[in-house]
């Protein structure tokens, strides 16, 4: 996860450093960690 970019986070496998990154505002990250959290994305 790259967090020293303004405004957005970036995501990528760090086992496979040449595939593609997910790149979320900060809103939309923040709602993703309150999801895992929350326990919304059950096993």
């Amino acid at each position: 996860m790259a967090s020293n970019l303004l405004g957005i986070v970036g995501v990528r496998d760090s086992k496979n450093t040449t595939g593609p990154a997910l790149i979320f505002s900060s809103g939309e990250w923040s709602a993703f960690l309150r999801g895992v959290k929350g326990g919304e994305f059950g096993r």
